[in-house]
């Protein structure tokens, strides 16, 4: 039986030299051939920028944040709140936020949750201490929006808010707490001010929600805030397949806000975009206080009007085709508001 011993990598190595040199010499006519040299090549950088040294942040929260070459001195801002596993940079990708910014000139805030404070990277909406006045995360949240506003000269006039799912627990919780920094906000698939204590009652509520009258609902808001001097536009947005967050919680969060705006149900005035339902309360003088869509057919996530591809459904899941875009529905209808 015969052995075979490998031979050494150097050994090689050694080998494939010494052929490349007599090759060279046997056939000196050949020119040196050199890589092409890319042309045009654009370096992609990330949007967001991340901003340290915003406040306290008792909440532990990353802030990150897109100005665009078009915003000017009293530009509005929107803060935008991501759900449970998901990133601030991801759901840009996918909800198209910075490129409505740079179109129409806003800034752009994303509060960003980190994974000491929720491995799922929720904000904990249901934990009383993190959406209390001037504690936790709520106020993290609450000096981002000052820094922001000092630094880029923002139009105090027109701060508008985003969230969805835990997101949009705390879009209500900021709503409902900090109703004066606010001329509008947005939740999507989230839940009402108030509608849980702990982990174990935010799941029960995800699942049926809470069975509470109006008048409690708005209670809970007036607990926190008894005096709401400035009424700022909230707009309900809920898929009606939701299997994370029932809708249930839509229809309480409207209860919440109606209650609370002193506004009757049967008064709401609907009208048709794109093919869905978006119901409207308007106050005296006419200026709208809540809208309330619910997208039929829509699993949980933000509704957005662009296809979708299969990497795309798999990098960003939370990103569903519903016709009608939240985000552009929110920039057409908050910014024209004064």
């Amino acid at each position: 039986m015969r052995l075979k011993i490998p031979m050494p990598w150097s050994f090689v190595l050694g080998q494939q030299k010494k052929l490349q040199k007599k090759l060279l010499k046997t056939v000196p006519s050949l020119p040196l051939v050199e890589p092409a040299k890319p042309r045009n090549v654009r370096v992609l950088r990330p949007r967001l920028r991340e901003v340290e040294g915003f406040g306290t942040n008792p909440g532990h929260l990353r802030m990150l944040e897109y100005v665009p070459p078009k915003a000017r001195v009293g530009a509005p801002l929107v803060v935008v709140l991501h759900g449970c596993l998901q990133t601030a940079g991801d759901f840009d990708k996918g909800s198209g936020w910075s490129t409505l910014a740079r179109e129409h000139g806003f800034v752009l805030l994303y509060p960003e949750q980190r994974k000491s404070n929720n491995p799922n990277l929720c904000f904990n909406w249901f934990r009383p201490s993190a959406v209390a006045r001037d504690r936790g995360e709520l106020m993290s949240v609450r000096q981002m929006i000052e820094n922001a506003c000092v630094r880029h000269r923002v139009d105090r006039k027109r701060i508008y808010v985003q969230g969805l799912s835990a997101g949009g627990g705390m879009a209500s919780a900021l709503l409902a707490t900090y109703p004066e920094l606010f001329a509008a906000g947005q939740i999507v698939a989230g839940v009402p001010f108030g509608a849980a204590r702990d982990a174990m009652s935010a799941l029960s509520v995800m699942k049926s929600g809470v069975n509470r009258t109006p008048r409690e609902w708005g209670d809970l808001v007036r607990a926190v805030t008894p005096e709401i001097k400035k009424r700022p536009l909230v707009s309900i947005w809920h898929g009606t397949a939701d299997q994370v967050v029932s809708v249930v919680n839509a229809r309480a969060t409207l209860l919440q806000w109606l209650d609370l705006y002193g506004l009757d149900e049967a008064a709401g005035t609907s009208k048709t975009i794109k093919g869905h339902t978006v119901m409207t309360w308007y106050d005296a003088k006419g200026r709208a206080l809540v809208e309330f869509c619910l997208i039929d057919g829509l699993a949980h996530g933000l509704p957005i009007a662009a296809r979708r591809t299969a990497a795309m459904t798999s990098s960003m899941p939370f990103m569903l085709e519903g016709g009608l875009s939240a985000p552009a529905h929110m920039v057409r209808t908050f910014m024209a508001l004064r």
